[in-house]
């Protein structure tokens, strides 16, 4: 087995800061209400910036710090549930933005746990294809796909992106992650896809491509799935959850976080956070806050971390890496 690092972190956020105060312009709401209920205070949406966009901004940071070139990528793949477009995907039009062009590129859709689901596909196909570069995005413009008059939703979700190189190293990186889905409960977070309407069909099927949301059934599933995650994650690795320094969720809901960490029988302040300040950005929530955590100097040489996402299908997985 070869070992892979991540070699360099990079994450971009618009530069429009949307408060609580603004959204409650939109939806009958307030900061106090939507604090006490998600943790959010504010978020930063795009005003006119694709997921494509925001990708390549991440990447490019991501590239200069891990000391490698586009052309040196190997295999480019991005999560997202807000593409630009059906077809091409947005990693082809991150790999022509980057003039990547040795790079094997496509998109996964795993909502919220697309950069954990990215980083073992990536991690994979590095040994078995023998590739020496990867680059996984997690990159949304939910903001596009949002029904700003729903006070459920609209008051959760920014926009965002980013990213991680991965090379092959002497010293272990990605130690073991852990997948799973349930797929039965898939209608409590859904965007809704083309319209089938076409000459054959016996009706008329008419999609709402906006984000819906059973926040209950979420909010339920999102507490087994990080305490499972978790657990399953460091099992036959002989690490302890005490060697942790930090576990990176999935910033959805400080709710949740909470009942997390209550039911791991764990201390909040292991789990890091910065929701209050950029809402849940789906697959791009993960590497923003390493990115965050990079930038500020918490990551240190060997220290290890849990990195453990949730989202639409319903999916969840978890990575344990060694920094």
């Amino acid at each position: 087995m070869r070992n892979i690092e991540i070699a360099g972190i990079g994450a971009y956020l618009p530069s429009l800061v949307v408060t609580n105060d603004k959204i409650s312009e939109l939806v009958e709401t307030n900061h106090e209400w939507i604090v006490q209920r998600t943790g959010i205070s504010e978020r930063r949406i795009s005003e006119g910036e694709n997921t494509s966009d925001i990708a390549t901004k991440a990447a490019e940071i991501a590239l200069e710090r891990a000391g490698i070139t586009a052309q040196d990528l190997d295999l480019i793949i991005v999560a997202t549930i807000s593409p630009d477009m059906f077809i091409p995907s947005v990693a082809c039009l991150v790999q022509s933005n980057l003039n990547a062009d040795k790079a094997a590129c496509f998109d996964i859709s795993v909502a919220c746990s697309g950069f954990v689901y990215g980083l073992e596909i990536a991690n994979g196909l590095i040994q078995t294809m023998n590739y020496k570069n990867a680059l996984v995005i997690g990159a949304e413009v939910l903001s596009k796909v949002m029904d700003w008059t729903d006070r459920g939703t609209c008051i959760l979700f920014g926009d965002g992106a980013g990213a991680a190189v991965l090379k092959q190293n002497e010293r272990k990186g990605i130690i073991k992650s852990y997948l799973c889905s349930d797929g039965k409960k898939g209608n409590a977070l859904t965007i809704g896809g083309a319209d089938f309407n076409t000459p054959f069909s016996k009706e008329k099927v008419m999609n709402e491509r906006l984000i819906k949301m059973n926040g209950r059934e979420v909010l339920r599933f999102a507490v087994s799935a990080i305490a499972d995650g978790v657990t399953e994650v460091l099992k036959d690795t002989n690490i302890s959850l005490d060697e942790i320094k930090y576990i990176v969720p999935h910033q959805a809901n400080y709710r949740i976080i909470k009942s997390a960490a209550e039911k791991l029988k764990l201390d909040e302040q292991k789990f890091y956070l910065n929701l209050d300040r950029v809402g849940n950005t789906s697959s791009a929530s993960v590497p923003i806050v390493l990115n965050e955590m990079y930038e500020k100097g918490l990551l240190n040489k060997g220290d290890k971390l849990i990195l453990v996402a949730f989202g639409g299908g319903l999916t969840y997985g978890a990575t344990v890496i060694e920094w």
